[in-house]
Order: C-alpha cells, then structure tokens, then sequence
C-alpha cells in the first residue's frame, strides 16, 4: 500500500504493523489525521478532534511498545467514539445543546477496555440529538447531499470515508446498521447485553446495545474480544468465559449455512433497487437459502418497540423535558410527550411479550444459521433532514438479537445497498462466521 494512504488498513492489519514493528502509531495518526484535512469539511464526521492530542496517544503508544512493554490487540490503533459514550479526557456533548461542555469525570468502560487494548482513542463523532432521530452536521461521504444515517451517524461516515478504521456506535431501533448500510460499511450490533452500556447516554435499558462499525469481518470481531466482558456497573452483562472471536469468524461453517430470507411485512417499502438486488442475492446463494415468513407474534413489533423504548426514554430523560424542554427538537419532546403518557399497563404488557418473541426465533435458528433481511429500505435518501427509516432494524432490536450490515450491494445512483444478517442470541461469533462465508460466495460470483 501507498505509505500515504495508510488510512485505508484495516484495523487488524494496522495491530500487525504496529505490532511487528513496520508501522509506528504515529505514522498511521498522521496518515488518518492527514486524511480527516482532505474530507471532513465535505463529511462533518467528528464533533471533537484535537490533532496534537491524538498524536501525543499515538506517540506513548509507539514508546510503550519501544520499551518492552505488553502490546494488547488493538495497541496503536486510532477509534472513533460517538459523542454520547463517556470520555473523561475528552467532552461527551450526547447530540444537544443541553449537554454543551460536558467533560465527564471518567471513561466508559468500553473507553476504558480500548484503551486498556492499547488503542488510541482518536476524537469524538457527531451523533445525532441524544442519539434519536434529529439529524448532527455530519454528511454521507459517498454524495455530501444524502443523509449518512444516524444516530451514530459520524461513526460510519468516518469509517467510511477512510478516516478512521474503527469507531464505536450504539443502537436502540436502527443507530448502528442503518448508517452502516448507508455509508458503506460492516456495523455490527451485538447480542444485548454482551457489551457494557457503562458511561453512555442511556435512552432505554431494554434496548440499547453497542456497535462497532469497521471496514473487515475481521476487525468487528477483533473489536469484540476486546469489548465483550462481563461489567458489574451494567445489570445486563454477566460472566461468560471468553469468545474467540476472530478464529471462529475466520474458520469454515462445518455445514455451509442455510440462510432464511425473511422480508417483514415491511417488504413493500423496499425500493426497486433492493428488491432487485435481493432476487440477485437469492439466486447466487441458491439452495442455501429458504424464503421463511414472519410469525404472527413479531407483526407488531414496531408498536411494541415504540411503547417500550418511549416510556423507557421518557424517564430516561425527565431532566432534560423538565429543565430545557424548549431547546429540544419537536421530534425530540413529541417522543417523551409521548413516552410520559404511556400507561404502566400498556408498558409492562409490551415487555412480556420479548421472552415469546425471541422463543418463536429460536425454533427457526434450530433449522436455519442466520436471517436474511434489508437493512433499509434502499439508498441512503436524498436530504439532510431526516436520518432514513430505521424500521428494517426494529425487531431484531427488540429481540436484543445480533445484526450485521454488510456492504455487498450497490443501488443505480451508485450509494452502498444494505443487507443485514442476523443471528440467534448468543450466538454473535457464529453468526459473524456465516456472514464471512456469504460475503466470500458474493465475492466469488
């Protein structure tokens, strides 16, 4: 590669270098820094970035290691965090004027694993207003006049646009796979629970998870084993032996995998690029994929996600409604007008029914790998006042199931298409198995 588009590696290749002594942290800072000069007026991917201050981490990084001392996996690695994950050297601003001039007192922990791993925490990426649908600064890399998605819009539009190799992102509805379909690359949202929330803007326990967006099948499982651990701070982490994550992404599915297509009731908003696109998919994985319709049980999961995650945000974010109501979006306040006038009932009835839904599931993944599914209804809209439809998302959000955004397709104006693979819960490893072995039939077509 180009020793000056050394921005372009991805995050394990990088690790390697670093590791073997081929490439300094500093080098490849300055590669990416370098980089943020030539396209971040067009893309508006990070909130907070301050050069000299990434280099001095870059810096340390390649002493530590000139000394003898331990590398961890991602040692020397620049990541973006979306501004709504907790960093005690940097402003954590959540998306709202609200918030301007936060600087918390410390690390998320998963700021605290990656740095722990080594890894250079790079800047801060625009999210959108308290990670919910009114949309930052930051632009689509691929056309500047098209959305990037959101919330964690500035961390698939850095990953994207070669500024960064890894960034961190969160999910409640559709905040990781969305963006990642519309930007271009790889976002992974993992099972619920299995990466601590310590240190973010809690919008709904139910549903929030974390993401990682990246530009390899490699690198997100990289980024898992750092990541996935057991946090006593977050009541839905719990003790797990460890994952190998990366050998078992890497190695061959025993069986080649049985995919079930599964189009939601939802199908009939696709664009004709994606269906067309899918049909196209379809027929180069053949008799490995089933057509599978929805059980009766999941029709309404877009009612059930919105009473849940609206009453779970309405008390969530009661201080910001009480204090400074009038410096909310509409959209904004509408959500927690909304959220506050759901019933206890009606709240309570819509949680018992994800135990059901998720059993419905679990007999399917008994006779199939992994589903498949649209991320988004096509290419990333036209406009940036709207983030695009995360409906695609909403239930396997709901299910706290793992998804993947695979950057496979292309629509007719050029931008990335989605696909999304999801898996059974738990079974997050396998799953990116699967999608590697399916992005390699792809590639081989």
């Amino acid at each position: 590669m180009d020793a000056s588009q050394l921005y372009w590696l991805s995050a394990a290749d990088a690790a390697r270098a670093i590791h073997d002594g081929t490439m300094g942290s500093e080098q490849l800072m300055e590669n990416c820094l370098a980089r943020v000069g030539e396209v971040e007026d067009q893309v508006q991917a990070w909130q907070f970035l301050d050069p000299e201050y990434a280099l001095n981490q870059a810096r340390a990084r390649d002493e530590d290691r000139s000394k003898g001392q331990p590398v961890g996996l991602l040692h020397g690695v620049p990541v973006g965090i979306k501004d709504i994950i907790d960093t005690e050297d940097m402003p954590t601003e959540d998306g709202t004027v609200l918030h301007a001039g936060r600087t918390p007192a410390h690390d998320a922990t998963v700021v605290s694993m990656l740095r722990a791993a080594g890894a250079v925490i790079m800047g801060k990426t625009v999210t959108t207003e308290c990670a919910t649908y009114t949309p930052g600064k930051t632009r689509n890399p691929h056309n500047p006049e098209h959305t990037p998605g959101g919330s964690s819009s500035g961390s698939a539009a850095a990953v994207a646009a070669g500024m960064v190799p890894l960034a961190l992102g969160s999910q409640t509805n559709g905040s990781v796979i969305r963006p990642a379909a519309y930007c271009g690359v790889y976002g992974f949202k993992p099972t619920h629970g299995l990466i601590s929330r310590h240190g973010v803007l809690r919008l709904s326990r139910t549903l929030d998870q974390m993401g990682v967006f990246a530009r390899t099948i490699e690198d997100i499982a990289l980024a898992c084993e750092v990541l996935v651990g057991h946090d006593e701070r977050d009541p839905d982490t719990r003790p797990r032996a460890r994952v190998p994550f990366r050998d078992i992404a890497a190695g061959e599915p025993p069986l080649p995998p049985t995919i079930a297509l599964i189009k939601t009731p939802l199908w009939e908003r696709t664009d004709e690029d994606t269906r067309e696109a899918f049909a196209e998919l379809v027929e180069v994985l053949g008799d490995r994929v089933v057509e599978v319709n929805l059980p009766g049980s999941a029709l309404n999961a877009l009612e059930l996600h919105r009473t849940i995650m609206e009453a779970e945000m309405a008390a969530a974010l009661v201080d910001e409604y009480d204090r400074g109501r009038d410096q909310l979006s509409d959209a904004l306040r509408a959500q927690l007008e909304r959220g506050r006038a759901i019933t206890a009932l009606e709240y309570q009835a819509a949680l018992a029914r994800i135990p059901l839904l998720n059993e419905g599931f679990d007999e399917l993944f008994e006779r199939c790998d992994a589903v498949l599914t649209p991320a988004v209804a096509g290419t990333a809209p036209k406009g940036l006042t709207s983030t695009g439809d995360p409906s695609f998302c909403t239930l396997w959000s709901l299910c706290g199931m793992p998804a993947l955004a695979l950057p496979l397709l292309h629509g007719a104006n050029g931008l990335p298409l989605g696909v999304q693979l999801v898996g059974q819960r738990h079974r997050d490893a396998r799953l990116l198995r699967t999608a590697r072995w399916l992005t390699a039939q792809v590639a081989d077509d």
